[in-house]
C-alpha cells in the first residue's frame, strides 16, 4: 500500500513537473515585484505603514494575541476561501489565468511583507521575517502550489476533453482533484494553528 502511494506521488510529480517549475518561477517573480514595490512607496505611505507596524509590535509584546479563537477563525477562513476560489477556478476553462494571477499575487504579498520589514528594521527585520513570516508560509505556499497546479491541470484537461477530444472521462480526475484540495485544506488548517499559537510566541521572542 505504501509503495503504491509512493509510486502515485512520483508519477503525479513527474507528469506535472513543468507546471510546478512554471508556477515557482511565477511566484518568484511576484516576490521580486513585491520587494521592489517597497522602494517605490512614497514617504508618507511608508511612515503610515511603519506606524501600524510599531503599534502591532507594542500590542504583541504586551498582550500577545488575546483573542486566539477569532484569530484562528480569520486565518483559517482566509486560507479556506483562497483554495476554495482556486478550486472553483480550476473547474472552468477560463479560470486558468486567474489561478496564475492568484499565485503571482501571493508572491507579491510575501515579497512586500519581507521587503518592508527588512527596509524598516534592517537585520532585525530579517530575523522577524524568518521567525514570524517564514514558518507558516512553509506550509501555505506549497499547499497553494499543489492546489494551483492541480487546478491548472484539470482546466487543461477540460480544454482537451471539450475542445480537442471527447474520449477522456473527466469524473475520476474531478474526484482526485477535489480530494487533493481537501487534503491541502488540512495542511492549511495546521498553518492557521501555527500562525495563531506558535508564530506570536516566536515574534515575542524577537521583540524581547
Amino acid at each position: 500500500m505504501r509503495s503504491r502511494v509512493g509510486q502515485t506521488i512520483q508519477a503525479y510529480a513527474r507528469d506535472h513537473q513543468s507546471l510546478y517549475w512554471f508556477t515557482i518561477v511565477l511566484f518568484t517573480m511576484g516576490i521580486i515585484f513585491g520587494a521592489v514595490l517597497v522602494n517605490s512607496l512614497p514617504l508618507s505611505q511608508k511612515q503610515e505603514l511603519n506606524g501600524f507596524l510599531q503599534y502591532f509590535f507594542n500590542s504583541l509584546s504586551t498582550q500577545g494575541i488575546p483573542e486566539t479563537t477569532t484569530h484562528f477563525q480569520e486565518a483559517f477562513g482566509h486560507y479556506a476561501k483562497t483554495i476554495g476560489i482556486m478550486w472553483v477556478l480550476g473547474l472552468s476553462i477560463i479560470g486558468l489565468p486567474m489561478i496564475l494571477l492568484m499565485l503571482f499575487l501571493k508572491g507579491v504579498v510575501v515579497g512586500f511583507t519581507v521587503g518592508f520589514l527588512v527596509n524598516q528594521l534592517q537585520w532585525h527585520g530579517v530575523t522577524f521575517a524568518l521567525l514570524g513570516v517564514l514558518p507558516q508560509n512553509l506550509l501555505v505556499v506549497p499547499a497553494l502550489f499543489i492546489v494551483g497546479v492541480s487546478g491548472i491541470s484539470f482546466s487543461l484537461r477540460l480544454i482537451k476533453t471539450r475542445l480537442v477530444s471527447k474520449r477522456d472521462v473527466i469524473m475520476p480526475h474531478f474526484v482526485g482533484y477535489t480530494v487533493l484540495v481537501i487534503c491541502m485544506l488540512a495542511v492549511l488548517t495546521m498553518a492557521a494553528l501555527f500562525e495563531t499559537f506558535v508564530s506570536p510566541r516566536l515574534m515575542q521572542i524577537v521583540l524581547n
